[in-house]
């Protein structure tokens, strides 16, 4: 993957991390190559630019009243947790499942835990709800509940996403400030999250490993990232 990412570097194609992760856990997975990279994080509620650290270029935060009020509603169900995301700092509130340990050694992200959402010293780019898996039962009543205030998308079998953007807008914003147009961007995805950006993009390409309906959608499939990379 590094190899084929600095090839296309060297052919003036850029190649950015879109995720519902932050930056710091992103730059974790692209070390090698991490200082190169522009960063679409927390499902587009947070973009950098390349460099050590590169600089936020945009942010969009969620209504910070409607924001806690999610917050108390994910609260309040039963074997359910709260995450929620800075620009790149994860705070949690634990109940049942303490998820700093994981999102800190495992996932790579900056974690703070707090008494109660309402201490989120920072503006929020996302909320999240976390369960044992499936989460696909709270899909649909959060979505009705929070659908007009908020997008919501799966981003992983134990994760609900609620942000303002979305990986489409961002990649839009990004692609603004680079002055790419968008007929040249490829974009791959592989779940709910990443509709938007798929939607937008002049390629869009589905993993064969995603949910049915998307790779039905989108006649393009590949089993690798770095195979179709390089093809290019």
């Amino acid at each position: 993957m590094f190899r084929q990412i600095r090839r296309l570097r060297d052919r003036g194609v850029a190649f950015c991390p879109a995720s519902g992760r932050q930056y710091n856990s992103l730059r974790r997975l692209f070390a090698p190559v991490a200082d190169e990279l522009c960063y679409l994080c927390e499902n587009g509620g947070a973009l950098y630019g390349p460099g050590n650290p590169g600089p936020l270029l945009d942010r969009t935060p969620l209504p910070r009243e409607e924001a806690l009020a999610l917050c108390a509603d994910i609260l309040a169900r039963e074997g359910c947790e709260v995450l929620i995301s800075g620009v790149n700092t994860s705070y949690l509130c634990p109940r049942r499942y303490d998820l700093s340990r994981h999102l800190r050694d495992e996932v790579g992200n900056r974690v703070t835990v707090l008494d109660a959402p309402e201490d989120t010293p920072e503006e929020i780019v996302k909320v999240s709800l976390y369960t044992a898996p499936p989460v696909e039962p709270f899909r649909e009543e959060f979505r009705l509940r929070w659908g007009n205030r908020f997008r919501v998308a799966v981003s992983g079998a134990n994760w609900l996403d609620f942000t303002i953007a979305d990986k489409g807008s961002g990649l839009r914003r990004i692609c603004g400030a680079l002055g790419v147009p968008m007929e040249s961007v490829m974009a791959i995805g592989d779940n709910d999250n990443d509709l938007s950006m798929l939607l937008c993009a002049g390629r869009p390409v589905i993993m064969e490993n995603a949910a049915e309906p998307l790779r039905a959608r989108f006649p393009e499939h590949c089993l690798r990232v770095e195979d179709t990379l390089a093809l290019l």
